[in-house]
C-alpha cells in the first residue's frame, strides 16, 4: 500500500528540511504533499528546492488557516493511505508503521495517535495547554459518543476513501473537531495508537492558542448538532 503524507507549512523555515527529511526515510512506500500557506519566512522558497516525483509543493497565495491547508493537500492524495503530518518536529515520521498497522491488517477505517496514552516518551510542559486538550476531547467525546484521549492530535491517519466521504470546510484549527464529528457520523472502526511527543512552547513557534480552544467548541456543537 501507498502512503500519502500531507504536511501543512506556515513559517516554517527552522525545521522544515529536518522534516522532510525524517519523512523521507521511513521505509514505506509514500508521497509528500507540502502545502504552503502563505509562509513570510523563506519556507517556501525552501519547499520549491524539494519538489521531485514524490515530492508535490503546492502554494496558497496567502495564508488561510491549517484546515485549508489540508483541504487543498488531501485533493492531491494518491495513496491508499493518508496521514497528516506538522511541519515542526513535535511528531516523529519513525512512528507510522506503528499508525498504519491498524488499517494494513484490516481492523481500522481510521487512526489517531495519541499523546495521553503511550509508552513513549513525552515532553513535559504547557499544563494548562493539556488540560484545554483534555477538557476539548471530552466535550466532543460527550457529542460523538467516543472515547477518545486526544481529539486534537495531529496524527490522524485515513484509509483514502474515507477522505473522499466528507470535506474540511474549516479554514483553521476548527477541523479537528469537525474530522471527528463526521467521521462518528460515518460509524467507521476508529483505533488509538499511543504516540511520542516532543512539543513546542509558544517562543519555540507553538501557534494554538486560546482563541482556537474557543472555536473548537463552536465547532464540536456545530459539526455534532446542526449537521
Amino acid at each position: 500500500m501507498k502512503l500519502s503524507v500531507v504536511i501543512p507549512v506556515y513559517n516554517e523555515q527552522a525545521t522544515i528540511l529536518e522534516i522532510y527529511q525524517s519523512v523521507k526515510a521511513v521505509d514505506i512506500e509514500k508521497e509528500i504533499i507540502f502545502v504552503d500557506d502563505g509562509s513570510t519566512d523563506g519556507s517556501r522558497e525552501i519547499l520549491q528546492s524539494l519538489a521531485d516525483e514524490s515530492t508535490r509543493i503546492v502554494l496558497h497565495d496567502r495564508n488561510m488557516g491549517k484546515g485549508a491547508a489540508l483541504r487543498s493537500g488531501f485533493s492531491y492524495v494518491t495513496g491508499d493511505i493518508v496521514i497528516i503530518q506538522d511541519a515542526d518536529l513535535e511528531y516523529d515520521p519513525a512512528q507510522y508503521p506503528k499508525l498504519i498497522k491498524p488499517i494494513l491488517e484490516g481492523k481500522a477505517d481510521v487512526v489517531y495517535g495519541s499523546r495521553f496514552v503511550t509508552g513513549d516518551y513525552r515532553r513535559v510542559l504547557l499544563f494548562w495547554h493539556t488540560v484545554g486538550n483534555k477538557l476539548l476531547t471530552l466535550l466532543s467525546n460527550l457529542f460523538t459518543n467516543l472515547n477518545l484521549t486526544d481529539m486534537e492530535t495531529c496524527y490522524k491517519v485515513f484509509r483514502r476513501d474515507v477522505l473522499e466521504k466528507f470535506t474540511i470546510e474549516e479554514d483553521r484549527f476548527g477541523f479537528e473537531p469537525e474530522i471527528t464529528a463526521k467521521v462518528a457520523k460515518l460509524n467507521l472502526r476508529i483505533f488509538e495508537m499511543g504516540i511520542s511527543y516532543s512539543g513546542r512552547t509558544y517562543s519555540e513557534g507553538k501557534k494554538v492558542g486560546w482563541k482556537d480552544g474557543m472555536s473548537a467548541v463552536r465547532c464540536i456543537i456545530k459539526y455534532n448538532l446542526l449537521r
